[in-house]
């Protein structure tokens, strides 16, 4: 699976709003905690790829993102599968992996037609808004975009307001002193 986002700084009470005015249905709220990992063979920030488990409502999901595929947004192929958190982390530091980090956000999901829409309030970073497509193949790439920065428009953004740096990424940068 490709998982084909764009993210963007937005104000959840504008994001709401238009939201509505376009019709979009809201899915759910979701309180995650993701924990990333950091392999003990390769440097994850250097290869672009992620590795964590993400906790929510007592179930916990392990995903691997590889590599961003474009300059434009976060489009990456991604797996994942469910997990028992607790032994699994076990098994990650007993392979020499390490815990590189922690993110917290409040989200809001919603669904716009094809498009999945989040409303993230991050633990210390404030608010964004992420759109998303997941396709099955990278033939679909250019088009999934081209949609998702369509939709952007209709809250004011557009590729030049697209962030590439992920969440861990921020915090890590926001706490290195």
């Amino acid at each position: 699976m490709i998982e084909i986002e764009v993210k963007v700084r937005l104000e959840h009470s504008k994001a709401r709003s238009i939201l509505k005015t376009i019709g979009a249905v809201q899915l759910g709220v979701e309180s995650q905690s993701d924990i990333y990992f950091a392999a003990p063979y390769r440097d994850f920030a250097k290869t672009d790829e992620a590795l964590r488990i993400r906790s929510l409502d007592g179930k916990a999901v392990l995903t691997y993102k590889g590599p961003k595929l474009d300059s434009v947004s976060k489009t990456r192929k991604e797996f994942e599968t469910p997990v028992d958190e607790a032994t699994t982390t076990q098994i990650l530091h007993a392979l020499g992996f390490s815990e590189a980090g922690v993110v917290r956000k409040k989200r809001e999901v919603f669904s716009a037609g094809e498009i999945t829409v989040c409303l993230d309030a991050v633990e210390s970073l404030g608010e964004f808004l992420e759109v998303e497509i997941v396709a099955e193949n990278e033939k679909e790439l250019e088009t999934s975009r081209a949609k998702l920065f369509e939709l952007l428009k209709q809250f004011g953004a557009g590729e030049k307001d697209s962030i590439r740096t992920s969440y861990l990424e921020m915090v890590l940068e926001k706490y290195k002193d």
